[in-house]
């Protein structure tokens, strides 16, 4: 975990530095230190589970940005075989952001879309942090549309803070592209399956995220703004510590409260310490769950798929008068 530890988890690297080193000094002296070690992985267990037991809507944004939860390209590693990348939207550019492609579910040919995010400096600058621009979008449409042509099942995987604002994006289209997506996803004949793997914000995210069944893993986060800027346009103040926690929190963004909200159709449970701690153990789960998912919308009828998707967003947003 290192440096880069959250500050809620600080205590859990802390105790992972003094396993590795005790390992780290037995192999040098050549001595057998399992008795030593054995009650501090337990303790280090035990402690993994209070801290992400009890994290807060804001712990859980900050658990969902963080750059060591596997993205998109890392689940294409780990869950699937055989993957073909597709490039370009045959109009303007190729866009890093988005990234898709064939690939192989066990046995089955899958059409995966994702958003992909950088873990350094240099990588966060070609994929400009995760925000597509408009290409990025008509990029995925080619994917969902070929995808549909082969009968193929799409599964998309949602990790952005949002559409990319600048300039450029608004000039070729932005808006027009996430609102074509949208229109075109909810017309699609093949099964849609959409996983939140991490940040899930605002229209960027939803223009992969009109799917059948729509997941999200355990520590995940979904939201119509940043925690940012709901308190910096809620309370002029996006900044302090206390404004963000408090959006957060009002925004019911935590997969629990999607859930319960009918936003999401299933939770998907991350490893003890979130993604990050275990990306192989994150990838089976995720692979399992897809896999339930897609059994299931299989036996449908494509008529029947398309009004039951259409009606489930359509029922959203509940209200008392």
């Amino acid at each position: 975990m290192g440096t880069s530890a959250l500050e809620f988890e600080k205590p859990i690297a802390e105790l992972e530095k003094q396993i590795d080193e005790l390992r780290r000094v037995a192999e040098e002296r050549k001595l057998d230190v399992v008795p030593e070690i054995a009650p501090l992985q337990e303790k280090l267990h035990e402690l993994r589970r209070d801290v992400y037991r009890n994290l807060t809507p804001i712990q859980r944004v900050q658990v969902a940005r963080s750059a060591r939860r596997p993205f998109t390209l890392d689940y294409l590693r780990l869950a699937f075989t055989d993957f073909i990348e597709v490039h370009g939207d045959r109009a303007f550019r190729d866009d890093p952001s988005i990234v898709g492609g064939w690939a192989r579910l066990d046995d089955d040919t899958v059409m995966v879309i994702g958003h992909q995010r950088g873990r350094d400096t240099k990588e966060n600058l070609h994929r400009n942090f995760g925000m597509p621009h408009p290409e990025g979008y008509r990029k995925a449409l080619r994917l969902m549309t070929l995808a549909e042509k082969f009968h193929v099942p799409i599964l998309t995987f949602i990790d952005t803070p949002g559409a990319w604002a600048g300039l450029g994006a608004e000039e070729r289209g932005q808006s027009e592209a996430i609102a074509r997506n949208l229109m075109a996803m909810s017309q699609l004949t093949v099964p849609i399956i959409a996983t939140v793997i991490g940040e899930g914000g605002s229209g960027g995210a939803l223009a992969l995220g009109v799917a059948d069944r729509v997941l999200m893993l355990e520590n995940s986060v979904y939201s119509v703004i940043t925690v940012e800027g709901c308190a910096a346009i809620l309370w002029k103040d996006g900044k302090s510590p206390e404004m963000r926690e408090k959006a957060a929190s009002a925004l019911k963004i935590t997969a629990p409260d999607l859930l319960d909200l009918h936003v999401i159709d299933a939770i998907i449970p991350e490893p003890l310490g979130g993604a990050h701690a275990n990306h192989e153990e994150a990838a089976r789960n995720v692979h399992d769950a897809i896999l339930t998912h897609l059994d299931e919308l299989r036996r449908l009828k494509p008529d029947k798929l398309v009004r039951r998707r259409r009606e489930k967003f359509l029922k959203m947003g509940a209200f008392e008068e």
